[in-house]
C-alpha cells in the first residue's frame, strides 16, 4: 500500500460496461455502497455471524450491522499503543477458527520503535460487541528496520494454522536482502500454531522445520510488500498479492496442496522480470506470479478473494483484485490453463485498501480515503429480464440429467456451450450453428454445476443438478 492524497467523493451507485474477453461479451460490475463514514479503513472480516469488523489504521476495529449501520463505539480500542502514520498502524485482524466457544481473534499491528506485534486478544463476556482492550496476549513482535513495508495481514488457513503476511522491512529495493534471507522472519509468509506451545509452537509440516539454518515459522518467502492475501473458502488455495518496486504488481498463486517453501523471487526479480539478481539462485528456483501488471496510472496492487458468494455468477471462482493508485478493479481466472484478467472499471476517489467477505461469502472492498465500504455485484449482459422473451433457453430433462438448449434467432450465428463444476472450472465446452442443441453429462460427481450459454452478444447461465447417472 502507497501513501497518496485522501480525497473524499460519496457515490450513490458506481457501475460500467466493458468487453469480455476476445468473445466481446459485456458485463456489468456494480458497487453498491453498503456503509459510510468510516476513517482510514484497511481491514474487512467476519465472525462468522451477520457482523462485519472494519479495522481503522489509527488503532480501532468497527463494527457495521447487516443493514450497513456502523455502530458508535468501536469493537476494539488499541489506539494507545498503536503507531500510525504512513504504512503503520493497526493493519490486520483475524478470528480464531473456535471463537464462537473461546472468543479469541489476532490482530497485527505496528507498536513502538515501529516493530509489529502479533497479539491475541479476548471479547468480553457480557457483550458480543465489545472486546477487552487489556486482554492482550504476545504471540510475536518482529523488529522493522524501516517505517514501511508490514505486510500486516494474517488469517487462518484451512489446515487451522495462523499465516502471517510479512513485508521485506522497508527502505527500497530491499537493502538489506531481507526477504532471500532465511534466517529472518521479513520478506516472507510465516505460518504458526497458535493452539499449543507458549506463546505458539512450529506445525510439523512446516517446510523447514528440519533446517536449523531457517527459521521454522517460513511457510514461503520472496516477498515484498504482500499488501493481502486470502484463502479461497471452496478450494483452499491461497493468493497473495505483492506490491511491487518500480515497475511491477503481482499475484502469486499458492495451490492447497502445497507443501510450502515457495521463493516468489523478491529481491532477485520484480514480478517475472530480473531487479536484482546478485548473489541469487538460478531462476528455476523461483515460484513467479500467475499474473504481473505494469506501473502507469497504477502503482500499488490491493489482494482480494475469489468469487464465492453467488454459485449462479459467471465470476463465481474468479479472483478479484484492485489497484489502490488508480482505484481499477479487475478478476482473475484460468481459462483452459490461461491466466487471465479482466477488466471491471474505474471507480475514482477511493484509493482501495482492502477486501473482504461475509459469513456467506458475498465480497466488499473498502476506500481507504472515501471511508466507504461497497458490496461487489456484477453479472453478465444478456440475461433476459423476467417478462420478457428468452433469446436463450436453458432447460433439464426430468427423466434423465439431458440439458435441451433454444437459440431464438433468425440470424446464422455460433452458439457456445460451456459446463463448468462450482470451483468454476470447465467440464464440457462445444461450439454448434444449430438453433437447437442437447447434450447429457456423464463421468460428473453429483453435485451442482453451471451452463453458461453465449449466443449473439447474448449469455445465459443456470445452475443444474447433475446425479451419479449422468453421461455425455
Amino acid at each position: 500500500m502507497r501513501s497518496i492524497l485522501h480525497r473524499c467523493i460519496l457515490f450513490a451507485f458506481i457501475s460500467t460496461v466493458s468487453p469480455v474477453n476476445s468473445q466481446n461479451l459485456r458485463h456489468v460490475t456494480a458497487l453498491v455502497p453498503f456503509a459510510t463514514g468510516l476513517t482510514t479503513p484497511v481491514c474487512i472480516t467476519n465472525a462468522g455471524d451477520d457482523r462485519l469488523f472494519v479495522i481503522d489504521q489509527h488503532g480501532m476495529v468497527m463494527i457495521v450491522d447487516s443493514a450497513g449501520t456502523v455502530f458508535s463505539e468501536p469493537f476494539l480500542n488499541i489506539k494507545d499503543r498503536t503507531v500510525y502514520g504512513g504504512e503503520r498502524g493497526l493493519l490486520g485482524m483475524a478470528f480464531h477458527p473456535g471463537y464462537d466457544t473461546n472468543g479469541y481473534f489476532y490482530v497485527n499491528y505496528t507498536g513502538a520503535g515501529d516493530s509489529t506485534h502479533i497479539s491475541r486478544f479476548g471479547v468480553t463476556s457480557d457483550n458480543p460487541d465489545k472486546a477487552d482492550s487489556l486482554s492482550e496476549f504476545k504471540i510475536m513482535t518482529i523488529a522493522q528496520p524501516f517505517e514501511n513495508h508490514k505486510g500486516g495481514n494474517l488469517g487462518f488457513g484451512p489446515d487451522g494454522y495462523l499465516y502471517i503476511g510479512m513485508g521485506d522491512g522497508g527502505s527500497g529495493g530491499d537493502p538489506g536482502k531481507r526477504a532471500q534471507n532465511p534466517g529472518v522472519l521479513l520478506g516472507k509468509m510465516l505460518r504458526i500454531d497458535v493452539d499449543s506451545g507458549n506463546p505458539y509452537s512450529i506445525p510439523p509440516s512446516n517446510p523447514f522445520v528440519n533446517d536449523t539454518t531457517v527459521r521454522h515459522e517460513i511457510w514461503a518467502l520472496g516477498l515484498r510488500n504482500p499488501w493481502r492475501f486470502s484463502f479461497d473458502r471452496l478450494t483452499g488455495d491461497l493468493w497473495i498479492a505483492d506490491v511491487g518496486q518500480d515497475d511491477f504488481e503481482e499475484i502469486n498463486f499458492q495451490p492447497v496442496n502445497s507443501t510450502g517453501g515457495e521463493n516468489y523471487g523478491w529481491r532477485c526479480y520484480e514480478g517475472d522480470q530480473p531487479f536484482n539478481t546478485e548473489d541469487c539462485a538460478p531462476a528455476s528456483a523461483f515460484t513467479f506470479p500467475v499474473y504481473v501488471y505494469p506501473h502507469g496510472s497504477e502503482c500499488s496492487v490491493t489482494g482480494g478473494y475469489v468469487q464465492r458468494g453467488d454459485t449462479t455468477s459467471p465470476y463465481f471462482g474468479y479472483y478479484f483484485f484492485a489497484d489502490y493508485c488508480s482505484d481499477r478493479l479487475w478478476s482473475l481466472h484460468n481459462e483452459s490453463g490461461v491466466w487471465v484478467k479482466d477488466d471491471l472499471g474505474q471507480f475514482t476517489g477511493n484509493s482501495f485498501s482492502a477486501f473482504g467477505e461475509d459469513t456467506q461469502g458475498r465480497m466488499y472492498i473498502a476506500g481507504l480515503s472515501s471511508g466507504n465500504i461497497y458490496r461487489i455485484t456484477g453479472q453478465l449482459s444478456g440475461i433476459p429480464e423476467p417478462g420478457k422473451k428468452e433469446d436463450i433457453k436453458i432447460l433439464r430433462y426430468s427423466s434423465s440429467n439431458r440439458i435441451h438448449i433454444e437459440i431464438n434467432s433468425d440470424i446464422p450465428l455460433e452458439t457456445s456451450i460451456s459446463l463448468y463444476d462450482m470451483r468454476g472450472i470447465k467440464q464440457f465446452h462445444d461450439i454448434t450453428t444449430e438453433r437447437t442443441y442437447e447434450f447429457e453429462p456423464v463421468d460428473l460427481a453429483s453435485g451442482m454445476y453451471l451452463v453458461m450459454v453465449r449466443a449473439n452478444g447474448k449469455v445465459r447461465v443456470e445452475k443444474i443438478f447433475v446425479g451419479k447417472t449422468a453421461r455425455f
